[in-house]
């Protein structure tokens, strides 16, 4: 990090995770989930990057568990935590349990017998502790039906905004949605706790009906009224925001925000996200930028950029791409799908950076910020 850059999240700092999962179980489902972990533990041993996990119960409610794991660091976390496999995994659970809330955190210092409290021996630690602004950053997409994007917009873009605050503690700060293509990628920026904040919009009457009304075009099923439907919807729909970082500097007057799509190559898409963190990263520290702040958000090999820009980004394609920078260009060239961004030939040229970046361009649904953000 440098003096002009705050980087606030990130998951590429080769540090170790710690993840905590907080249960409340149904009366009378201690032994029926004790059982289920018992197979799922088994599972996880066996998944890359995974280290340990711990199952513990509340010595003063019973109905009250915590599962804690540790992994190498946090990318394979994501990858796992969000594949189909632990869809699956995770289902005999889930009627156990009435209750969920998952945290995960970088591990900072640690002390113990053999791991001296010194920032200079904590390999695979965070050394230095991150500025936030402490605000949470996450997506969620989907794909609908082919032929039916015009309609899906239309009904995304009239829906009446819920009320910001959500309680004394949780306030909706910023909502972005924008699609390509038939993806729909939606946004989100929250002030305190993000599950109370994504189930107080569940609850609104409009977000519902908006919601209800997109259902015959989605190109997966769901019922947002079905528990585990809902569950394996949002499991699913997850984007995990993976890096986010802005200019010190003050803020311009007249930033504008897009989202860009970066489809990866298949088993590339951390590999890409991770160039535009630290591309975005030194934009964020350079004064003539133009590039203000950003957000990477990547799912498997779905990657999407949130940029907060001066001017328009066909001024300065490089830059808008995030490969500002001697061959950065081709290093992007070898990661992204080319079959999927319909750009032929090298993107050491100007011509296909252009072309690239009207591809990768998403459209602009609806921004909606809090009155006061």
């Amino acid at each position: 990090m440098t003096s002009t850059a705050r980087i606030s999240q990130s998951v590429f700092d080769g540090s170790r995770l710690r993840v905590i999962l907080l249960l409340d179980l149904y009366d009378g489902a201690q032994q029926q989930f004790l059982e289920a972990y018992e197979v799922m533990r088994k599972q996880v041993a066996g998944v890359p990057g995974h280290i340990s996990d711990q199952l513990c119960q509340s010595i003063e409610n019973p109905s009250q568990w915590l599962i804690t794991s540790e992994w190498e660091s946090a990318p394979p976390f994501l990858a796992w935590v969000n594949s189909e496999e632990h869809v699956e995994m995770v289902k005999p659970m889930h009627s156990c349990v009435r209750d969920t809330r998952s945290m995960r955190y970088s591990i900072l210092r640690e002390t113990g017998a053999q791991r001296p409290l010194t920032p200079e021996t904590a390999a695979g630690e965070q050394v230095a502790a991150r500025v936030g602004d402490g605000v949470t950053r996450h997506a969620l997409t989907f794909t609908v039906k082919p032929g039916s994007e015009s309609k899906v917009a239309e009904l995304l873009a009239g829906y009446e905004s819920p009320e910001a605050q959500v309680d004394e503690n949780t306030r909706l700060r910023r909502t972005s949605l924008f699609m390509h293509g038939n993806r729909v990628v939606r946004a989100v920026e929250v002030e305190g706790d993000l599950l109370s904040a994504l189930r107080h919009v569940a609850r609104q009457p409009g977000v519902r009906a908006v919601e209800e009304a997109i259902n015959p075009y989605l190109e997966q099923d769901r019922d947002l009224t079905d528990p585990e439907s809902a569950r394996v919807f949002f499991t699913r729909a997850a984007l995990p925001a993976v890096h986010h970082v802005v200019s010190a500097r003050p803020e311009p007057a007249d930033l504008s925000r897009h989202a860009l799509y970066y489809p990866a190559k298949e088993g590339r898409g951390t590999d890409l996200a991770r160039l535009l963190a630290q591309q975005d990263a030194e934009a964020a520290a350079d004064p003539d930028s133009p590039i203000y702040g950003s957000t990477v958000f990547q799912r498997d090999d779905v990657v999407v950029r949130l940029v907060d820009a001066e001017g328009d980004l066909d001024l300065d394609p490089a830059a808008a791409l995030g490969v500002k920078g001697e061959r950065k260009a081709k290093v992007l060239e070898r990661l992204l799908d080319g079959a999927a961004i319909g750009v032929e030939g090298s993107l050491d040229t100007a011509r296909n950076l252009n072309r690239l970046l009207s591809h990768a361009d998403m459209l602009p649904v609806t921004d909606r910020r809090a009155a006061d953000s």
